[in-house]
C-alpha cells in the first residue's frame, strides 16, 4: 500500500499499469531521440495491443510538464501528431487554450500564456526558445513553474541538454514578471518542485531530485521533487535513497511506499551504468518476504536514473536478488528507467 506518516491509500485501488515487457516500467526515459521513437511493447492482451497500436499510428509519445491542481509541475505522456519538429511541438502543447486543450488530463493545466508564439532552435545540445510578447502575460506565482516546465519538457529529448530563452529575439537573463534570474543554460540540474523544508543554509547544500506519488484514487502519478542535501554528502545515490525513505513533506499532498525503517546495508555499487542497492528486509513493507511494492520500485528507479550515468537499478535484500514485485515481476535482473513517465493513471 502507499503510505507515509499516516497518509494511507488503499492498495487494492492501486493496480499498477507501470510494467513494461522485460524489466522496464511503463513511463518515461529522461532522454528521447528527436526522431519518433519505436513502438513500445506493453504487457497487455494481444488484441488490446493491436487496437492500441492502430489508435496511435502517426503519433509520438511526448512528455509534457503540466501543472496539477496542487501546483506541482508533473510529466504527463500524451500521444502527439508525428512531426520532425517535436521540440517546438512539445512547447506548443504547453500553451493555454492551444492544441493541448482537448487532451489535458483531469486536474491539469497548461503553463504558457494564451496566444504565445514561439520558435525553437537546437544546436550543440542547447535549445534556444524565442517567445513572442504574449509570453509576459502570466501570473507571478507561475514564474518558477514556467521555467521548470519548459526546461524539463525540452530536455526529455536526446539532443537537448540545456535551454536558453529569448523574448522577441532578445536574450532573457531574468523572467519578465517577478524577475527570477535565468542561468545562461537552464538544465535539469536546477531542479523542479522545490521542497526546502528544514533547509537553513541553502548555500551549503546541493540538489537531489526524488519521485513521490501525487493525484487521487483512479488517477495517481509520479511527481519529481527536488530536495537540498548537505554538500558534505559524498554519495549522491545514497543521499537520494535517504530522501526517498524520509518520504514527502507532511505539508504536501504526496505519498510514498517507502517505510521509515528501510535502510541500505552497504554503500551503493556503481558499474557500467548499473547501480546495485542492498536493502534490509524492511523494504518489503507490509508484503510477504521476497516481495517488493512495484510503486516503491518505480519511484526508486525514476529517482536514481536522474543521476548522471545511471541507466539501471539492481535491487537486493540482505545480499540476495531472489525477489519479485507485488505485480509478479521477477527482479533478478536490473530494472531500466521507463521510456515515458505517467502514461496513464494507476
Amino acid at each position: 500500500m502507499l503510505k507515509h506518516k499516516g497518509k494511507i491509500l488503499g492498495y487494492t485501488i492501486l493496480t499498477s499499469a507501470m510494467l513494461l515487457s522485460g524489466c522496464g516500467l511503463l513511463g518515461g526515459e529522461t532522454k528521447q531521440k528527436i526522431d519518433p521513437p519505436k513502438t513500445i511493447s506493453v504487457a497487455d492482451p494481444k488484441e488490446s495491443k493491436k487496437a492500441a497500436a492502430k489508435n496511435t499510428e502517426n503519433t509520438v509519445k511526448t512528455e509534457l510538464y503540466l501543472i496539477d491542481k496542487n501546483g506541482y509541475v508533473v510529466p504527463q505522456t500524451l500521444n502527439l501528431p508525428a512531426t520532425k519538429s517535436v521540440a517546438k511541438q512539445a512547447l506548443d502543447y504547453l500553451v493555454v487554450n492551444g492544441p493541448v486543450a482537448e487532451s489535458l488530463p483531469n486536474g491539469f493545466k497548461a503553463v504558457l500564456p494564451e496566444g504565445t508564439d514561439l520558435s525553437v532552435d537546437v544546436a550543440d545540445g542547447v535549445a534556444t526558445v524565442n517567445f513572442s510578447k504574449e509570453f509576459k502575460n502570466y501570473q507571478p506565482e507561475d514564474e518558477q513553474r514556467i521555467l521548470q516546465s519548459v526546461t524539463w519538457t525540452l530536455t526529455q529529448f536526446d539532443n537537448i541538454n540545456s535551454v536558453k530563452l529569448k523574448l522577441n529575439g532578445h536574450p532573457l537573463t531574468q523572467m519578465p514578471v517577478k524577475g527570477t534570474p535565468i542561468s545562461e543554460n537552464l538544465s535539469r540540474a536546477a531542479g523542479i518542485n522545490f521542497d526546502l523544508t528544514d533547509v537553513v543554509d541553502i548555500t551549503n547544500t546541493k540538489p537531489v531530485t526524488v519521485y513521490f506519488i501525487g493525484g487521487e484514487e483512479g488517477s495517481y502519478y509520479y511527481v519529481p521533487v527536488t530536495r537540498r542535501v548537505s554538500n558534505s554528502e559524498k554519495d549522491n545515490i545514497a543521499a537520494a535513497v535517504t530522501e526517498l525513505v524520509k518520504g514527502p513533506s507532511e505539508k504536501s499532498n504526496l505519498v510514498s511506499d517507502f517505510m521509515s525503517d528501510v535502510k541500505l546495508l552497504d554503500p551503493p555499487k556503481v558499474e557500467d551504468g548499473k547501480v546495485t542497492l542492498n536493502f534490509n528486509k524492511n523494504v518489503y513493507g507490509s508484503f510477504e518476504e521476497k516481495v517488493i511494492s512495484q510503486h516503491l520500485l518505480d519511484a526508486l528507479v525514476l529517482t536514481l536514473t536522474e543521476q548522471k550515468g545511471i541507466e539501471k537499478v539492481a535491487v537486493q535484500v540482505n545480499g540476495k536478488a531472489e525477489i519479485k514485485s507485488d505485480q509478479g515481476k521477477n527482479l533478478s535482473e536490473p530494472v531500466t528507467r521507463p521510456e515515458k513517465v505517467n502514461t496513464g493513471s494507476f
